[in-house]
């Protein structure tokens, strides 16, 4: 099985799994810590739900020939998905009866976001190699 094969598989995946903590029904367990860190921690939740996104969805490209302006247009590209699939998370979310819509909750989502694919264009741009050296 190719590399992006796998990737794409786990990133389907991850999308699964994350709607299902987005609009399941935990209402029978109980309530998480209200601070990690000193940060509200349904907001560090939302943070590490999306960080994986960047990485995964960039991992199921074959991007390694390519160019620095495409991988950061792949890059941006995925980020703007990301936000989208956060944002209509939000918004679902709004329309269940036992789940609420928070405008907090997407920057959190949208900022795990932002430093996942950070980090993703730094390896890249660490790691490509370079035709004059």
């Amino acid at each position: 099985m190719k590399r992006t094969t796998l990737f794409k598989i786990l990133t389907l995946l991850y999308i699964a799994a994350v709607a299902v903590f987005c609009f399941a029904n935990f209402s029978s367990l109980p309530i998480a810590p209200g601070k990690i860190l000193g940060l509200d921690a349904d907001k560090v939740v939302h943070f590490l739900m999306f960080f994986p996104f960047p990485i995964l969805a960039y991992l199921s490209f074959p991007l390694d020939k390519r160019g620095l302006v495409f991988t950061l247009f792949i890059i941006v590209l995925i980020f703007a998905v990301g936000c989208g699939l956060a944002g209509i998370t939000e918004y679902v979310q709004g329309k269940l009866p036992y789940r609420t819509m928070d405008i907090n909750d997407f920057k959190a989502d949208m900022l795990g976001l932002l430093s996942a694919s950070l980090i993703t264009f730094l390896l890249r741009l660490f790691t490509h190699p370079r035709k004059n050296a």
